[in-house]
């Protein structure tokens, strides 16, 4: 639901809870691996990922009649490809409501700019919004508390002020993942060390239905303690970690390719949303309320 409209000089009216079914009909997601779901497989498939925006489309699903749901993320995709492929297909489908996060893969990479991606992102944003579908961004998340990105941490500051300074220009809501402190913890990433597990996903779908002021029962989740290590163990976990997902990526930098290459959206048309028994989720036993 849009915020009331204002003028320069005037305070935006706070969010107010939904007092009783959220307005949105047609939610479509763009973006790059985070939408897509990657870190998150859905068992006995070859390559389907779920993630936080299925979850968020499964709890608006449940409380409408008619809703209808597609996602033309694509993985590894830099913010211009996804303006490319994804902007003018997404608002053709007609949506009300629009999850957009793009600039990440941008950030991520040696010499990344964050000005530079901002000025992409607020073109997209533009465009995006031009219709009247509600639109949703995303902060980056606080990289302090893992090694292998901790050096980004100023870049990503700067791309989520730029990001929040948009929002606020064109009346989006922020997905504010820099202040979800829950999941900075490694426990709710994926072996990639990069992309979110199944744990993190939930997290990031009970962080959006909180943005988008829409209850919903889903329960924070605790997962299991982290085992102890001996140096040496933790030594080889990193090795193979490196072998494994790190060498990989260097060299699809050096071949110019990309994990999104070949690849098409897992959800190309707004279809209606089969809600999935909570079964999925037993990856860990539920934690207390926050």
């Amino acid at each position: 639901m849009r915020r009331n409209e204002a003028t320069p000089d005037e305070h935006r009216s706070p969010y107010i809870p939904n007092e009783s079914a959220h307005p949105w009909r047609r939610m479509v997601s763009i973006g790059d691996s985070f939408t897509e779901g990657i870190g998150d497989p859905i068992p006995g498939t070859a390559d389907g990922h779920r993630g936080w925006a299925d979850r968020v489309a499964e709890v608006l699903a449940a409380q409408v009649d008619d809703f209808a749901y597609a996602n033309l993320a694509v993985r590894g995709k830099l913010i211009t490809q996804i303006m490319a492929d994804q902007v003018e297909p997404a608002l053709a489908l007609t949506p009300d409501l629009i999850p957009f996060s793009a600039g990440g893969n941008d950030v991520l990479r040696p010499n990344g700019d964050p000005d530079a991606v901002a000025q992409q992102f607020e073109d997209a944003v533009a465009r995006l919004s031009s219709q009247g579908a509600t639109l949703l961004v995303f902060t980056g998340v606080d990289t302090e508390f893992t090694p292998v990105f901790r050096g980004i941490r100023g870049r990503v500051a700067i791309y989520n002020e730029n990001i929040r300074a948009i929002a606020d220009r064109y009346d989006c809501i922020v997905a504010d993942q820099w202040a979800l402190k829950e999941v900075q913890d490694m426990r709710f990433f994926d072996d990639d060390r990069l992309h979110y597990n199944a744990l993190g996903h939930h997290e990031i779908a009970r962080m959006v239905l909180r943005a988008l002021n829409v209850p919903n029962e889903l329960q924070p989740m605790q997962p299991d303690p982290l085992p102890r290590l001996t140096w040496r163990e933790a030594r080889t976990n990193d090795l193979v970690w490196a072998r494994t997902h790190f060498v990989p990526w260097v060299l699809r930098r050096l071949r110019h390719q990309s994990s999104g290459d070949n690849i098409t959206a897992k959800r190309p048309e707004p279809l209606p949303v089969t809600v999935e028994a909570p079964a999925r989720d037993r990856t860990a036993a539920p934690g207390r309320q926050a």
